[in-house]
Parts: structure tokens; C-alpha cells; sequence
């Protein structure tokens, strides 16, 4: 009697604790306050590093959507590159090419 006594209690708190994660999780954005205050947009700037003052600006953003076309000509160049340069590798494997900095415009 005493173990089922432990366990209802054991799953009445447990039921109680799922039903708050699930009111928290379910809260609709109407029932908040919508007279946030619209701050104006403020380009981020980007933090310096520590051995050098020139920072690399990012390219613009286009305005408007990019053609997949686009996309998918950029990772094919991209994969070329990739496998050029370990097709090279393979063929000379030297230090200098293992440790070398990729063209590839993906990377940062």
C-alpha cells in the first residue's frame, strides 16, 4: 500500500511538471503585450582581431532572391575546386599543399 501511495504521488508530480512544460511550450504570441517599442536596425560590427586591424568586409547581400541556377553553379565550382585540389595532393603529397589556404570563396 505504501510503494502505490509513493508512486501515485511520484506520477500526480510528474503529470504536473509535463503539464507546465506544456503550457509553456503552447503559450500563444497574441496573449503577450504587442506594444513592443520598433528599435531601428543597426548594422552589427564585427569584432577586431587580435593581430590585425583590417577586418574583411562580407560581400553585399543581393536584394532580392538568388536563382538556384546560381546556387548550384557556385557549389559545383566549389566541389571542383575541392577535388582538384585533393586530386593534386594525392598525386604530390607535400607539406606545403597539405598546410596550403583554400581559393574557395565559402570559407571565411
Amino acid at each position: 500500500m505504501e510503494m502505490f501511495l509513493m508512486a501515485l504521488c511520484m506520477s500526480v508530480f510528474a503529470l504536473g511538471v509535463a503539464v507546465a512544460a506544456f503550457r509553456a511550450a503552447t503559450i500563444s504570441e497574441s496573449s503577450k503585450p504587442a506594444t513592443q517599442p520598433q528599435l531601428p536596425l543597426v548594422k552589427a560590427v564585427a569584432p577586431t582581431r587580435f593581430f590585425s586591424d583590417s577586418v574583411a568586409i562580407p560581400p553585399a547581400v543581393p536584394s532580392g532572391p538568388v536563382p538556384i541556377e546560381v546556387l548550384l553553379l557556385q557549389i559545383e565550382n566549389h566541389v571542383r575546386m575541392e577535388q582538384a585540389a585533393a586530386e593534386s595532393f594525392l598525386a604530390f603529397p607535400t607539406h606545403a599543399q597539405l598546410h596550403r589556404k583554400t581559393t574557395s570563396p565559402f570559407v571565411n
